[in-house]
């Protein structure tokens, strides 16, 4: 576990807490949790979170005291991984999941010990590997309860238990399917029989799909005439904003975490390390992009020594979080005049589905797509195809051949 970004940035959080107005009994947890992972993380050689609550469950019953050091961590963990300061409305959603490890017989410990093990080595994040684990420890530990201590116990119909109700419904969903079978993938070689025999217990699972949003050419028009317009509602650090999520595709958590450092204006690049992903990513920085972030610097931002591009319009000028920029791309969407119907979809992500349809349907490869986008897995792409219609018109059936009753056209 790299405590070395907590170190260096505990402060920030404590001094938010202390002039936001939380307590100073709640104040004074956070900072005590905070050294405590600084001094004891590698003397307990914790490599995640996870890890360091589920010290706290070896060593107490209490159900209290384990669900404020889960909502303590989950704090830190929100400002330390992903640079979110403390938010009352969300402190019930904790980032620190529930998990059944520290329940588990020795033998089951080790698979997830050993998955643990070897997906650190590959150099896989911190919080997918105990997203994971977090499945794969509640799943054995449901075979557990069955009288299953070993995985050559595991039947078939023990299996099919967890994942399919008495009366034929689902109790669990494909997300659960697919992380237990990564899991278990991970471990063959440690046991190759019993794990290849328990993933064909796993029952088939159909993925559900999702409808994507998009952006109609008229609503991209008004968005971009909105964004180029001197007269617009919008700030510049808003326009500037707004013009980096419909070029670059990029998170919102990644736009907001752009520090000064972050472009190099000598070679026209935007350098970032993709909160998501950890991995590091170069964009073109274009003349639209550069300009628009240059007017903002120069004729906009707060003077102030934060070494984050985006920070507030009033005093202490901090960094904006990622949740801010939700409201900023409802700003643009306001002042454009455009997707104000209910369910319409408001937020940065729309950009996002914007730039891969339209990559899409101008033949960028795929391949390429997925670099720009910073995905890691090239099946992330997938989704976006439902909403490529330039090359879903080419497969559409010709119904020359099929009777079509007289009338169906006629109001078309």
């Amino acid at each position: 576990m790299n405590v070395e970004n907590l170190k260096n940035k505990h402060r920030e959080v404590i001094a938010f807490m202390e002039s936001a107005g939380y307590s100073k009994y709640y104040t004074a947890g956070v900072r005590r949790e905070i050294n405590h992972i600084l001094v004891e993380a590698g003397k307990k050689g914790w490599n995640s979170y996870g890890d360091v609550y589920r010290d706290y469950t070896e060593r107490s019953n209490s159900a209290h005291s384990l669900h404020m050091k889960r909502v303590i961590l989950g704090l830190i963990e929100r400002f330390e991984v992903y640079g979110q300061y403390p938010n009352r409305q969300q402190q019930k959603h904790q980032i620190i999941q529930r998990s059944k490890y520290h329940l588990l017989s020795d033998k089951f410990k080790e698979v997830i010990d050993y998955y643990c093990f070897v997906e650190k080595e590959r150099g896989i994040k911190d919080s997918t590997v105990y997203g994971y684990s977090s499945n794969a420890a509640n799943f054995l530990f449901e075979l557990q309860e069955k009288g299953i201590s070993t995985l050559e116990m595991i039947t078939e119909e023990a299996v099919l238990s967890v994942f399919v109700s008495p009366d034929g419904g689902l109790r669990r969903g494909y997300g659960y399917r697919k992380n237990i079978s990564a899991v278990f993938k991970a471990c063959i070689s440690q046991n190759p029989d019993a794990f290849a025999r328990i993933l064909t217990f796993l029952p088939a699972i159909k993925a559900s799909r999702k409808n994507i949003h998009y952006l109609l050419q008229e609503e991209i028009s008004r968005i971009k005439q909105t964004l180029n317009d001197e007269h617009s509602s919008l700030s510049l650090r808003d326009k500037a904003i707004g013009v980096l999520a419909m070029n670059t595709g990029l998170r919102s958590c990644d736009i907001a975490g752009l520090k000064m450092d972050s472009i190099d204006w000598d070679n026209d690049l935007i350098l970032i390390s993709q909160q998501k992903t950890d991995v590091p990513m170069e964009l073109p920085l274009t003349a639209i992009i550069g300009n628009a972030v240059y007017d903002y610097l120069t004729l906009e931002r707060p003077n102030t020594d934060c070494e984050y591009i985006f920070v507030s319009h009033s005093k202490p000028y901090r960094r904006l979080k990622a949740s801010s920029l939700t409201d900023i791309s409802v700003k643009i969407m306001d002042a454009a005049e455009t997707r104000k119907s209910k369910g319409d979809s408001r937020g940065f992500r729309i950009f996002r589905h914007h730039l891969a349809t339209e990559l899409l349907g101008n033949e960028v490869a795929q391949p390429i797509i997925s670099r720009i986008l910073g995905h890691i897995s090239p099946d992330s792409l997938d989704t976006y195809l439902s909403a490529d219609f330039h090359h879903l018109k080419k497969c559409a059936l010709n119904i020359a051949r099929f009777p079509v009753s007289e009338g169906v056209f006629e109001n078309v």
